[in-house]
């Protein structure tokens, strides 16, 4: 690749590439930086280009935490600003640990939190098998969506659904020690794992679980924090929710440059007031980082980014149903805002239902048809991830659907 253009990419033969997936779900204002973003990092790298975080304070970093304050619900704050999202979840898993004086921490086999250590050992996916399921301390459990069974029964109604997850999510607490758990982590909505949904009631339910018990909710809002669903953050899609710890990353710099950031409540920043957290990083609050994402965050909220995705939802979703009806290969869909994914199946009945199992010949010639159709993006075999740049218009969004439907040609 060689340049962009806006929800555009171009290679050095000047072929032209949509952005199906903002990357890695992250180049949420696709590829023209705004002007005032590019301006604050001149200016940023002009001044003070780098001072280590432990050093002293910023006055950028002040902007900052300030914009945070202004924009997060209830009394979140942000606490730390690391590179990556791995990295906001490794600082919030110590920040669970040191607060509670526990140890264990509960999260789903059904998603992704980074490849670092103790992310990697939270993670469900099979990635956490290469170097992570030897870290103690982390406790899987099943989501709302269990792949090889139906809680309730598969003839149960989505609130019996609900209840029997709850209650085997309980019943295992129960069985692991309350007092040792200090953190139930969760993407609100899951991520690389196929755009899993919370079925209604299933986050109030947590979140009273976690209030029953003392443990504290996380909240991994790396892929779908700062607008991607509609809402500024995901848990924003469940109302009388909010979380103890959450972890950011992706939009909040729009992918121009590495920064996350770690927020948790003003009772847990108050008791770290004399505390070490026990987490850094060189990088850690950069300068630089913090002016591109200060700048960035200001775009969304001054050009109704968020009001932009609603809008949109509608007509993204009719033609991410348009296609699962059409194509014999797609089993189910599944969207909000403009995130959304399509299930594959094989219409033979060969049809691989974990992430680790190899793709068949038919899904590599589909990822032939992708590129040739001109699509860049994010593949995560069985599911086909739709996630373009916020700043999509209307034609560009049907563009992108009709190169998507003629790629899946190949899988019927």
């Amino acid at each position: 690749m060689t340049h962009g253009e806006g929800v555009y990419l171009y290679d050095d033969t000047g072929k032209q590439y949509l952005d199906w997936t903002s990357q890695a779900v992250c180049a949420n204002l696709g590829h023209d930086i705004p002007k005032a973003v590019v301006e604050a990092a001149a200016y940023q790298m002009s001044t003070l280009p780098f001072t280590y975080g432990g050093t002293g304070l910023t006055e950028i970093r002040t902007r900052t935490n300030q914009l945070m304050a202004e924009i997060l619900p209830g009394d979140l704050r942000a606490a730390v600003f690391p590179s990556s999202g791995a990295e906001a979840n490794e600082a919030g898993i110590m920040m669970a640990r040191r607060f509670t004086g526990r140890n264990k921490i509960i999260s789903w086999y059904r998603s992704y939190h980074g490849a670092t250590a103790h992310a990697g050992a939270a993670t469900g996916d099979f990635r956490r098998w290469y170097g992570s399921d030897n870290v103690p301390g982390f406790v899987k459990a099943f989501n709302p969506f269990p792949l090889f069974f139906n809680h309730g029964g598969k003839d149960a109604t989505e609130e019996e659904r609900v209840e029997a997850a709850l209650n085997m999510l309980e019943e295992q607490i129960l069985n692991e020690g309350p007092e040792q758990i200090a953190s139930i982590m969760m993407e609100p909505i899951v991520g690389a794992g196929g755009c899993l949904i919370m079925p209604d009631g299933y986050m109030q339910g947590i979140r009273a679980i976690c209030d029953k018990y003392g443990i504290l909710m996380h909240l991994d809002e790396v892929m779908v924090g700062f607008g991607r669903t509609g809402k500024l953050f995901g848990f924003q899609n469940y109302d009388g929710v909010l979380p103890d710890i959450i972890s950011c990353a992706k939009g909040i710099s729009g992918a121009a440059i590495p920064l996350s950031m770690t927020a948790c409540t003003e009772e847990i920043m108050n008791f770290f007031e004399d505390k070490p957290l026990g987490w850094g990083s060189t990088y850690q609050a950069h300068p630089v980082a913090l002016a591109v994402a200060y700048e960035n965050v200001k775009y969304l909220l001054q050009n109704d980014i968020v009001g932009r995705v609603q809008t949109i939802a509608p007509m993204f979703e009719s033609h991410m149903k348009r296609l699962a009806d059409k194509h014999p290969c797609i089993k189910q869909y599944r969207a909000i805002g403009l995130f959304g994914c399509l299930d594959v199946q094989d219409v033979s009945g060969n049809n691989p239902k974990l992430q680790h199992e190899a793709a068949h010949d038919a899904f590599l010639l589909y990822k032939k048809a992708y590129h040739d159709n001109g699509l860049v993006g994010l593949h995560r075999y069985p599911h086909i991830h739709c996630a373009p740049p916020l700043i999509i218009e209307e034609e560009e969004l049907s563009d992108g659907f009709d190169r998507l439907d003629r790629s899946l040609d190949v899988l019927d």
